[in-house]
């Protein structure tokens, strides 16, 4: 089960966003696994995708597609099979698949941008499928199917992720509503699963990607699960310009820049608190850095070591374990006798040892609960940097294990 976190009850259409999701049979029968989003006349939209070298069909023509500059006018979304490791073939899958869509809805083949997930290097017939499943999508597009598609998108997902915010711009109601997927190979280059974030709000078209990368790097690009980093990701912001608001410059837009950053931190938050066999819920907080990129380097050395990770699934306070990431984290001259540690609100290590009265019982207590905030801090900056993790479960080993089955 995730930790604390329950699927939205609900969420906000998006004026210019319209959606529906139907069974394609792509892996598995008696399962919705294909969402299509169409978008209206004029929709601004841009993306940021992985850094694997292996990126998947669908992301080079979603990239291709985009640099185009013809408009988007839909995105294609199906699971169970990545379209990846596949070749020329799977990168004529995807253009098909695009042009099959684009037919259904009356625009050019570059205006649909692909997106998979699934198992990777797999062929398959995937534009037939969805030719096939096509009728019943474009006939029941509609404006509040955004929970569907929440839970359309899911692979090892045990719960749909979803989020809103409106906000108020020229005197106009502002609706931002995003989507994510994303359980395991949750390590960000850019950010690790699949999540669509949409917006009424008229932005002007170089904004829309300063927008979006700001809101990534201060949330998808702050989360890891297992330190695997998939060949399919994608982040999308969609901007419709129906709310009526005066087109905003990027030096104009902060506040919606909030708005979608907090939306975007959530989404990134839930794909952590349902990690694959997560149990545990673990920001790791390293101040007192000379810069961010220190900060991060040593952080992630702790939310990725195996021992860390098990040791806070067995609820077990072996400190020695977060002292031995720190100082292999790569930082030369760490002074380790400035270093200081905290999980919650309980010193565990001051000055490179053991605190002073600290107890075995102190720190089993902090340990047994679900949420375990860890504070790292260096003692040699001003720099500070925080990211979210989880605990490494047996469970992770079974899903995985069964991944294919």
């Amino acid at each position: 089960m995730p930790v604390a976190l329950d699927p939205p009850s609900s969420l906000l259409t998006v004026a210019g966003v319209r959606i529906a999701v139907t069974e394609a049979h792509i892996r598995y029968a008696g399962r919705r696994d294909l969402t299509l989003l169409a978008l209206a006349p004029g929709t601004q939209v841009a993306g940021v995708f992985t850094r694997n070298r292996f990126r998947a069909a669908p992301v080079l023509v979603a990239e291709a597609h985009l640099a185009a500059g013809q408009g988007i006018r839909a995105l294609v979304i199906n699971t169970g099979n990545a379209n990846a490791g596949t070749g020329a073939q799977g990168q004529h899958t995807a253009e098909n698949s695009c042009r099959v869509v684009a037919d259904a809805l009356g625009c050019q083949p570059q205006q649909v941008l692909p997106f998979s997930t699934g198992v990777i290097g797999e062929p398959i017939d995937l534009a037939g499928k969805i030719a096939a499943a096509l009728p019943a999508c474009v006939a029941n597009l509609a404006e509040d199917r955004w929970l569907e598609a929440a839970s359309a998108i899911l692979t090892t997902d045990t719960v749909a992720k979803g989020a809103s915010r409106q906000l108020e711009i020229d005197g106009k109601r502002v609706t931002v509503t995003g989507i994510a997927k994303g359980s395991g190979m949750i390590r960000p280059d850019m950010a690790t699963m699949l999540a669509y974030i949409a917006t009424d709000a008229a932005v002007a078209p170089e904004a829309l990607r300063p927008i979006l990368e700001q809101a990534v790097n201060r949330s998808f690009n702050r989360i890891t699960v297992d330190g695997d980093m998939s060949t399919n990701d994608a982040c999308m912001l969609i901007a419709t310009g129906q709310a009526g608001n005066a087109l905003l410059a990027l030096a104009d837009a902060a506040v919606l820049v909030e708005a979608i950053t907090a939306v975007a931190m959530e989404l990134a938050q839930a794909i952590v608190r349902d990690g694959e066999g997560a149990s545990k819920f673990i920001p790791i907080r390293v101040s007192g850095g000379r810069s961010e990129a220190e900060c991060l380097q040593v952080a992630y050395r702790m939310a990725h070591s195996p021992l860390i990770k098990t040791a806070f699934f067995a609820s077990d306070p072996n400190w020695g374990r977060l002292l031995a990431a720190i100082g292999s984290a790569g930082i030369e001259d760490l002074d380790v006798e400035r270093v200081q540690i905290h999980l919650g609100d309980l010193c565990i290590v001051q000055d490179g040892a053991r605190a002073l009265g600290y107890t075995e019982e102190a720190g089993q207590a902090v340990m047994a609960q679900a949420e375990i905030p860890i504070h790292v801090a260096l003692g040699r900056g001003t720099a500070e940097e925080q990211i979210w993790t989880c605990d490494l479960s047996y469970d992770y080993v079974r899903i995985n294990a069964d991944y294919r089955s």
